[in-house]
Parts: structure tokens; sequence; C-alpha cells
């Protein structure tokens, strides 16, 4: 039998972006969404990026955190 190779689609997603299939389903955007409001919100520190999100929009601190981890990893 032949070994079966490892699929990309099957494997699990790590870090921030675990979250965001949730977060879409939650908030009912996509994940560009989030990107864009981060980018316009212009140069902010970590936790003033997660307060925008949260005070703002209403999302909860963890997917927030997720989403503010996952935008300054690309490179804002």
């Amino acid at each position: 039998m032949p070994e079966s190779s490892t699929n990309a689609s099957t494997t699990p997603v790590k870090g921030p972006a675990s979250y965001f299939p949730s977060i879409e389903a939650r908030y009912g955007q996509p994940i560009s969404h989030w990107m864009d409001l981060l980018r316009a919100a212009g140069a902010l520190k970590h936790m003033e990026y997660v307060a925008l999100l949260k005070t703002d929009h209403g999302l909860g601190h963890g997917h927030a955190n997720a989403l503010v981890a996952a935008y300054l990893a690309r490179g804002k």
C-alpha cells in the first residue's frame, strides 16, 4: 500500500490564522476586511489595534488579538 502524502488541506492551521474561520463566521466579514481596517487605522501599537477592534467593532479579545498578530506579522 503506498504511503499517503501530507495534504495541505488536512494540515491543521496554527497560530493566529487558526482563528480566522470562527472570526469570519461570527462577525460576517472576510479576513481581508479586518486587514484593510487595521491598515486604514495607521501606525498603532499592538494593543491599540486590539482596543480599536474591541471598542469600535465589537470583537472579542482573542479574535482581535489574532487579527492584529497576523496583520503585524505580514508587515502591515
